[in-house]
């Protein structure tokens, strides 16, 4: 037996995701619906060879659903999400809205999968710079716990939409043809360029996505004292964010220890060849489910061999979205 399952906010970049990697993975269900905004109601999407209607997302629209995946933005989770979990299913929501909730789990199946039997009807999934920085990270943080954590990120067009996306390839265009730059989707020109995450910046002086980061890890880690910083960055790729991660140990630490023990790693792939500056690109993770790992070397600015740089690469619409969202569906099956 399968479950009854929903899409809200199918038409975006993460819910035509959901579909892929539902496909892919052979998900169990006995019946999908397919959940957008009003305007795209009524519209067809093809799933499994066959032909779905799209239905305008209501508060109504959950009486036969066991598992809703939530794509359609913070605000509209809020408003749907609790209705959702009234009619009886539980929703696995890829927006802010309950993140930081105490009652509502956070979870990378990686890490914490236990986290789940918690939940009230509601399981959050993390930002995507915080899932693809902590599945490598978290293995070595338990064989030798992190102290300090300093974190740059090099984020995709794909962090702000399938219409930044566009976007970014329209600019490319513009660019190069000596046109005005269209900046509708995108807050400035990503193309050639690259400018600081443009979510709001708080009195601290760190932006939404990068305390995101912060307080996002700590919750996921059950380590409230871990010190983290973080720097965001949005970058003219399409899709995969890349970050650079700086770690200090309590106890000394090797980077051939690290490569062994990311090696066996769920969720990782090990690409890490100095001699042949071959190391993970955007290119190598789109597509792809795991977090590639590279550039792993002592920091030789910590005493006694404490420090650990590595350099990620991970899809930020797979992992670092709808794939983590359904593994955790999984789990409720």
């Amino acid at each position: 037996m399968g479950k009854r399952l929903a899409i809200a906010g199918v038409t975006g970049a993460v819910g035509q995701e959901f579909l892929q990697i539902l496909d892919q993975r052979d998900f169990a269900f006995d019946s999908i619906k397919m959940l957008a905004s009003k305007r795209s109601a009524g519209k067809k999407v093809t799933f499994k060879g066959k032909e779905y209607t799209i239905e305008e997302l209501t508060e109504d629209s959950f009486g036969d659903v066991d598992i809703a995946l939530f794509s359609c933005g913070g605000s509209r989770t809020k408003e749907f999400g609790p209705a959702a979990v009234k009619a009886g299913a539980v929703v696995v929501d890829n927006s802010s809205a309950y993140r930081m909730d105490p009652e509502v789990p956070l979870v990378v199946p990686e890490i914490n999968a236990e986290a789940m039997k918690q939940h009230k009807g509601i399981i959050a999934n993390p930002n995507c710079s915080t899932i693809i920085a902590i599945v490598p990270v978290w293995p070595l943080h338990k064989a030798n716990p992190v102290k300090r954590m300093v974190v740059s990120t090099y984020q995709a067009a794909s962090g702000a939409g399938m219409a930044a996306m566009r976007e970014l390839e329209q600019q490319a265009r513009q660019v190069l043809n000596g046109e005005e730059v269209t900046c509708d989707a995108l807050k400035y020109q990503l193309a050639f360029n690259c400018y600081n995450h443009d979510s709001q910046t708080a009195p601290n002086g760190y932006n939404a996505e990068e305390m995101k980061m912060v307080n996002e890890t700590r919750k996921i880690f059950d380590c409230p004292d871990i010190g983290i910083s973080a720097t965001c960055v949005r970058i003219p790729t399409l899709r995969a964010h890349c970050e650079s991660i700086n770690l200090e140990f309590e106890s000394p630490i090797t980077p051939d220890e690290v490569r062994e023990l990311l090696s066996t790693a769920p969720g990782v792939t090990v690409m890490d060849d100095p001699e042949n500056n071959r190391h993970p690109m955007p290119t190598d993770a789109s597509g792809k489910d795991d977090v590639f790992v590279g550039r792993i070397r002592q920091d030789e600015s910590v005493p006694d061999n404490c420090g650990i740089n590595i350099w990620v690469a991970g899809d930020q619409i797979r992992k670092g979205a709808a794939l983590n969202a359904v593994q955790i569906a999984e789990k409720l099956l």
